[in-house]
């Protein structure tokens, strides 16, 4: 019995709709979870992905900013959104599925960018990204009795040398500061998460999901990131069969600037 999700900050679900569709038939993911989907709930385009096969979506939108969704083969229930740092924005919705005789809960994070200084004092933004990723420190793999957990999104930050095209380079850049990273790997060690990309891909080696607009040849600087992020508790992580980042995407007709990474499961 297999299973694979796959997530992706989009950067407007309608605008890029398109290429959505054309993932979903091509990759055939169990579970889709979209970020930056810059959309009210009603204003998602719910009924173009059902058609694909995706008729359970829960949604945490938001008008012309953030958001975040779930849509998948497989029923979803008791759906939840916390509102980090209390601000009012859609960063975060989770929900439970079953699969193998296991109940699961899947978390879809949106973590805020931070702006570009690292200062919290004249830097709002960065601030408010400090604040965020402190709070995700109290979320925990194992919170649930009897059920597993899994974490993906856009976390927006890239925690180990090899998660950025140079490391010296981008200490101080805005992604990949000590401060920051130190705080993404707390909430891992803390929550007992196991980051699968890395489980899979050995952390020497490099491994990017995100390649920034401002390249006017991406492809050829390859200064990529890892921002986008899949983790899960203890228990599922021996289950883990593969991870497949499509690179090949940031080069479609209207791109996002990241691109979908899926996780393959499967059940002994």
């Amino acid at each position: 019995m297999t299973l694979s999700i796959s997530t992706w900050n989009i950067n407007s679900v309608r605008l890029r709709l398109p290429i959505v569709e054309d993932f979903l038939k091509r990759a055939n993911p169990d579970i889709l979870c979209l970020q930056e989907i810059k959309c009210q709930n009603d204003q998602f385009p719910a009924d173009a992905i059902a058609a694909l096969g995706y008729g359970n979506i829960v949604i945490h939108g938001q008008k012309g900013y953030h958001g975040v969704a779930i849509c998948s083969k497989l029923a979803l229930t008791e759906d939840h959104r916390q509102d980090y740092c209390g601000v009012g924005d859609s960063r975060h919705i989770s929900a439970i599925f079953e699969w193998a005789g296991r109940r699961i809960r899947i978390h879809n994070f949106y973590v805020p960018a931070g702006g570009d200084e690292p200062n919290r004092d004249i830097n709002p933004k960065f601030g408010h990204k400090l604040d965020f990723v402190e709070e995700m420190k109290r979320l925990s793999a194992e919170a649930e009795p009897n059920t597993a957990s899994i974490l993906v999104g856009d976390l927006n930050i890239a925690p180990l040398e090899h998660d950025v095209w140079s490391h010296k380079q981008m200490l101080k850049i805005v992604s990949h500061t000590p401060v920051e990273t130190e705080g993404l790997l707390d909430v891992m060690r803390q929550g007992k998460w196991v980051d699968l990309m890395r489980q899979q891909v050995p952390a020497s080696e490099k491994l990017y999901t995100w390649w920034s607009y401002r390249a006017k040849d991406w492809a050829a600087a390859d200064r990529g990131r890892r921002l986008d992020h899949i983790w899960s508790s203890a228990d599922l992580a021996p289950m883990l069969k593969g991870i497949d980042v499509l690179k090949e995407a940031r080069g479609w007709t209207q791109p996002s600037d990241h691109v979908p990474v899926t996780a393959r499961f499967e059940a002994a």
